[in-house]
Parts: C-alpha cells; structure tokens; sequence
C-alpha cells in the first residue's frame, strides 16, 4: 500500500487527487498540502487531463482540517512552522478557485477547516448523505479562515455569521443553501460519476434538497443583523425561538477573542473585491491570533487534554483597531 499522504492518479480525462491520511481523517500537514499544489500546476499544462477530482481516502471524511498539534507546538513556542503553512495553504485555496479546468471536490463524510478550504472554492462541490461540514475555528481560539470569511460572508441573510460564530456542524441540505456546496449525490454513486470522467462526459449530477438552516431564516437574520457582538447575543438569548437561545448558550463556550474577530472579519470580507483579499487579510489575522493565548488554549482543551474546559482570556485593548485598520 502506498505511503504517501497524497496519491495522484491520471486515468483517461480525468486527474485525481486522494488525500490518503485516513487514519487522521486526512488533516492537512505541509507536505500535503505542497504536494497537491505541485500536481495541480503540473496538470494546468497536461493535456490529458481535462477534470481533476480530489477525494480523501477512508469512510470518515475527505479532511478534518489542518495539523491542530503541529499548531499549538508553534503557539506555545513561538514557533513559525504555522505561518508557513498557513501561506502555503491559503495559497493553495486560491488556485484551486481560479484552477483553469473544472475542479471537482467530493465531500463526502467528515469536511471541516482546512477541509473546506480545498473543496469548497471548486468548480463542483459535491455532497453527500454522509456529508458533515463546519468551520469550528471559534471553539479553538482561531478564526474561519482558508475563505471561510469570504464564503461565509456571501451566505443568504445572516447564515454565514451563525455558522461563524457558533462553529455549528451542518449536513448536506444546509451546505448547499448556505453555498458551501452545489448538489448532493448518493455517496454510491461516485464510481459511476468517475467512470464519465475518465470519458470526458461533462456531469453535473445530483439533487439540491433544501436544509434546515433556510427555514430558520427568519430569527437568525433578525438576530445576527450588526456588528455588536454583545448586541448579537442578547438578541438571540431572548429569543422565543428556542434553537436562538440554544446559539447563544454555543457562542458563550467560544473564545471571546475569536468572536469579536471572527465577526469584524466576516464583514470586512464583504467589502472585499476578491478571494485573493480575504485570503490576506485571514492571513494577517490568523499570525495574529497564533501569538494569542486562546489558540493554545482552545488547542489543549480541545485535542491535547481534551477537557472541553478552556479558560479563556479576555479581548486584547486595542486588538480590534490593530488588526482591522481602514
């Protein structure tokens, strides 16, 4: 069995990228994430190659996100190992969004973080039954990044700022109406949908159910409206709606830092031009954050001790003017 924490196949049209570390449902690490930007420069000029699909390998997911200990090494340390990666990986979300031939991203199973990043800015981003998708970043003392701020931001009416400030873990239906993703496909059915590819028959399969998530339009557009945090959760932990206070008891067990930044980042990101700025300015944002105490923090209550009892400290003075300069 091949070791490699990304395998590359080329079989008729299609090119396909496997993310294959299943064991830790296939989080990202440096090399990963080089590997899969070497290839796909190399196919841009492959003229075999006219759709490239990127799936993970195993049953749990296509990727959990990014090397969460390699992180909280550097936070604690002051290492510069994440910086690195984050510029590498931020990269890569970029190209995969302006790749000049179709990308297709199979979501199948467990798609967080990192894992969204090199799916969810794709040609066609496809779900399935299995599919569970979040940007958790908040529950760790970091912040939506890889896009998330640029995607979320262009969610429907405020569903982009719940799923930012609550990390909530959505399904298929959701993902498609929040714009996360384009269609579900019954997970069966990928050999045959690879079949036509190696072809070169162009598909756009699949069925686009309605999730949960637009039905609650209503109470979270109201409540989310505006850039005060404290406002935000006021609204919503009086609200009559008892999934409202349910969010507001979610977002009181993230990182306060993480919050006011992940709000002003969301609606800065919708001012922005391009992928390209929300990229930099999450860029900017997250070697912030790294020199933060609630990225170790978040880290350690999370994955290293996993008490799911993070002490949190409070909103740097002047963080916010800092980092969001006009």
């Amino acid at each position: 069995m091949c070791t490699s924490p990304v395998l590359t196949i080329v079989e008729g049209q299609l090119g396909q990228v496997i993310l294959n570390r299943p064991e830790a449902i296939n989080a990202l690490t440096a090399e990963m994430v080089g590997l899969v930007a070497d290839v796909l420069r190399e196919w841009e000029s492959d003229d075999r190659v006219r759709t490239v699909l990127i799936t993970g390998a195993g049953e749990r997911g296509l990727c959990a996100g990014g090397d969460l200990r390699a992180m909280h090494a550097d936070a604690v340390s002051g290492g510069t190992g994440s910086l690195e990666f984050w510029a590498r990986e931020y990269d890569l979300n970029a190209a995969i969004a302006g790749y000049p031939k179709p990308i297709v991203a199979w979501m199948d199973g467990l798609v967080m973080g990192g894992g969204i990043g090199v799916s969810a800015h794709a040609s066609l981003r496809i779900v399935t039954e299995r599919s569970r998708l979040a940007m958790p970043e908040v529950g760790i003392g970091f912040h939506p990044d890889v896009g998330g701020s640029w995607l979320l931001s262009r969610a429907p009416g405020e569903l982009g700022t719940h799923l930012a400030l609550t990390g909530t873990t959505i399904g298929a239906g959701d993902a498609i109406t929040v714009g996360l993703a384009d269609c579900l496909v019954r997970s069966e059915r990928l050999p045959y949908l690879i079949a036509d590819w190696k072809e070169g028959v162009a598909v756009t399969p699949g069925d686009r159910p309605v999730g949960e998530l637009g039905e609650a339009r209503e109470w979270i557009d109201e409540c989310y409206a505006g850039d005060d945090l404290a406002v935000i959760r006021e609204r919503l932990a009086a609200h009559p709606v008892e999934a409202a206070r349910a969010a507001a008891k979610q977002i009181d067990g993230k990182s306060p830092t993480s919050l006011a930044v992940t709000l002003r980042s969301l609606r800065t990101a919708a001012g922005l031009p391009d992928l390209r700025a929300a990229l930099d300015q999450e860029y900017r944002l997250s070697a912030a954050l790294l020199r933060l105490p609630d990225l170790a923090e978040g880290i350690r209550a999370q994955i290293i001790d996993k008490d799911r009892r993070p002490r949190w400290s409070q909103v740097p003075p002047g963080l916010m003017e800092s980092l969001f300069r006009p």
